[in-house]
């Protein structure tokens, strides 16, 4: 076994409590389908949020999900003028066997932040 980070994230319709978790939902599961994790595997995430988004903690969405004993932490993302908007983002820890290739995931609008990775689509 061997420490690994995972990058993945996921756009957000507005900023309204539900639509920040569902997305964030949907973001976890994926990383989590993709590959093959549990919460029992997972280190830490450290989530962000572009300045558009607060009206919720991603957060909220991992601890519903089995992530009650990892450490969460939430904070802003820079505001780069021209950045694409209402995204989520998300930082994993966690071990998997030492041949395991991370899966990257990125969906929805958030698929422009990373297109040169075919895995995260």
């Amino acid at each position: 076994m061997r420490l690994y980070a995972l990058r993945g994230a996921n756009s957000v319709r507005e900023n309204e409590a539900q639509a920040i978790l569902h997305s964030t939902d949907e973001l976890m599961r994926s990383l989590m389908g993709r590959n093959d994790l549990r919460p029992e595997t997972i280190v830490s995430c450290i989530f962000t949020m572009t300045p558009d988004l607060d009206a919720e903690f991603p957060a909220v969405a991992a601890r519903r999900l089995g992530f009650d004993r990892v450490p969460l932490l939430c904070a802003r993302e820079v505001a780069v003028p021209g950045s694409l908007p209402r995204v989520i983002r998300v930082l994993v820890h966690y071990y998997a066997a030492d041949d395991h290739r991370p899966q990257h995931v990125y969906l929805h609008e958030a698929r422009v932040l990373r297109s040169d990775l075919d895995a995260a689509q």
